[in-house]
């Protein structure tokens, strides 16, 4: 009961805080993966960032974690629109290919 965590006053978006919390595990690996997090909302629009979330590299493929089977079926016929748009936003080439799976948003 001795360990209470202090309440921050001010909240923070999860794309800030994990850029330095990868740079401390894995200083070069995930830096694509930061830049992603951080313009995923604007880029995929409301509905599908409350539905889908970026979760690793694997060399240019981007894995992508999404809440059900539908939006699994829905974001495979927009997925060479959502490269496009993400690597227009990157200023690069980052992302070749797109993986959508069932996982943890």
């Amino acid at each position: 009961m001795g360990n209470y965590r202090k309440k921050s006053k001010k909240s923070a978006h999860i794309g800030g805080i994990l850029n330095d919390v990868l740079k401390t595990l894995r200083p070069e690996a995930d830096s694509g993966l930061v830049q992603v997090w951080q313009l995923w909302d604007d880029v995929v629009g409301r509905a599908i960032a409350e539905n889908a979330r970026p979760a690793a590299f694997k060399g240019k493929l981007l894995l992508v974690h999404v809440s059900s089977s539908p939006w699994v079926h829905q974001l495979q016929f927009l997925k060479r629109e959502i490269i496009q748009k993400l690597n227009a936003a990157l200023g690069q080439n980052l992302i070749e290919d797109i993986k959508f799976k069932i996982g943890p948003v």
